[in-house]
């Protein structure tokens, strides 16, 4: 019986899939860290023979070239992407036989220039396609990571992109995206966790609108997208490797001092619960409670060293799982236990308080209300009063900020409690709003 398994990494939003005859299988846009396919592959007693590519990704790094050469498997990279390592090229209208399965490639521009969606044809079951960055849940990839140059044409061919599936393809069809968890590779968000063609053809603005009307609507949604989305791309052409996930170079407590003062970034992966209780001064929050890899991604200056602070060799373990996934490839450093063993002085705190102790403290003296949130969050609705700055420019514009009392807040805590640990560095007074902010608060 074929099965087709989803491999999931919510903390970016993404899904790779393993679908196997109960023989051989194949693999489509796997993550890098292959572990966790060859495992499934094995508990299933599978060989992985083929691995699939929808497109040159630009929000994770590949691990399809080292999963193939791991698996002995052949690697399908469209033909027209220019890679630097050797593939089987696959294009429009090829069939590959694995095992008892067809895998047809479709050409779906959009997400990028050339963007394949692959249909899984096999006796006794429906069609299942795997759309990649093209047609999501209730949504699609979006059309501008390639550029603003590109980004109208792009638009374009996505809407006609997800028309040919729904006239190609029937109703029942199973669709299989890559993006669209949360991730930023999708241009809007959708609880939904499964879906048909039949069913987008009646919530997917990209199948319900005309090609003019989807454009105008696509593009005026689209918000900022992680500042290293454009490296991992430049990654994935170059063909990465296997990721190396052994233990980092443990630090003591003068290696930890020393690595701040050289203004290298030493991450606390702890809560921020845990970080505001104490910390080391100079040390950053970047709990492996939210989403670790995008905004330390986005947020790192490339090339600077980074130093991972656990309570556990766990969580130092998961936090490198999750970097490798961006590119972050070796921590300079680690250590673990808790504040007490990463300074030689006292542990730093950091005061937590709420929206409606803010509201509070507003009646009775002046502080600087600081909202990080991205641009489109605050255009729906903010505090009065309010400065905004959006996290992925706190660090270029912290002179910005005015003086005084700092109460920082985000939509529910995890990117306040980063920019609050920033703002701390630099030796500003500030309050870490540990609270979900509701519309309601801005009237």
């Amino acid at each position: 019986m074929i099965e087709i398994v989803s491999i999931e990494t919510p903390t970016l939003g993404d899904r790779s899939y393993l679908v196997g005859d109960g023989e051989v299988a194949f693999a489509v846009d796997p993550q890098r860290d292959i572990d966790r396919v060859m495992e499934l592959a094995d508990r299933r007693g599978e060989r992985i023979t083929h691995v699939f590519e929808t497109h040159v990704h630009n929000d994770y790094v590949t691990g399809g070239l080292a999963l193939a050469r791991a698996a002995g498997a052949e690697y399908h990279v469209h033909a027209r992407d220019e890679v630097a390592f050797a593939r089987v090229p696959v294009e429009d209208g090829d069939e590959v036989a694995v095992g008892a399965m067809r895998v047809r490639a479709v050409a779906t521009p959009g997400h990028t220039f050339d963007h394949l969606a692959y249909v899984l044809e096999a006796s006794g079951r429906p069609p299942a396609v795997f759309t990649g960055g093209s047609l999501l849940y209730g949504a699609t990839g979006r059309p501008d990571l390639l550029g603003a140059e590109h980004t109208d044409e792009l638009a374009k061919l996505q809407h006609a992109s997800a028309n040919r599936l729904a006239v190609e393809l029937p109703d029942e069809t199973e669709i299989f995206p890559t993006h669209g968890f949360g991730s930023f590779c999708s241009s809007a968000q959708t609880e939904a966790s499964s879906s048909t063609l039949g069913r987008e053809k009646h919530n997917n603005p990209v199948l319900t609108l005309g090609a003019h009307d989807f454009v105008e609507s696509l593009l005026s949604g689209l918000g900022d997208h992680p500042a290293y989305y454009g490296r991992v791309r430049t990654l994935n052409e170059a063909g990465p490797d296997a990721p190396d996930l052994s233990a980092p170079h443990r630090a003591d407590v003068a290696e930890v001092r020393r690595r701040i003062e050289a203004g290298e970034w030493v991450i606390d992966l702890r809560t921020r619960t845990a970080f505001a209780a104490g910390h080391a001064p100079g040390s950053l929050s970047f709990g492996l409670d939210g989403s670790l890899a995008v905004h330390l991604g986005w947020l790192v200056p490339p090339g600077t060293p980074v130093t991972l602070l656990g309570a556990t060799e766990g969580e130092v373990a998961q936090a490198q799982r999750e970097l490798v996934r961006i590119g972050i490839d070796r921590p300079a450093a680690a250590a673990t236990g808790g504040p007490e063993r990463w300074t030689d002085g006292p542990p730093r705190t950091l005061p937590v308080g709420t929206f409606a102790d803010l509201a509070d403290v507003r009646h009775g003296r002046d502080v600087v209300v600081l909202d990080v949130r991205r641009d489109e969050e605050w255009g729906d609705s903010h505090l009065p009063g309010a400065v905004h700055i959006p996290l992925h420019e706190l660090r270029a514009r912290i002179g910005e900020v005015p003086a005084g009392e700092i109460w920082v807040h985000c939509a529910s805590g995890y990117r306040s409690a980063i920019a609050a640990s920033f703002l701390a560095a630099a030796g500003r007074q500030v309050v870490l709003i540990d609270d979900r902010y509701d519309a309601g608060e801005s009237r």
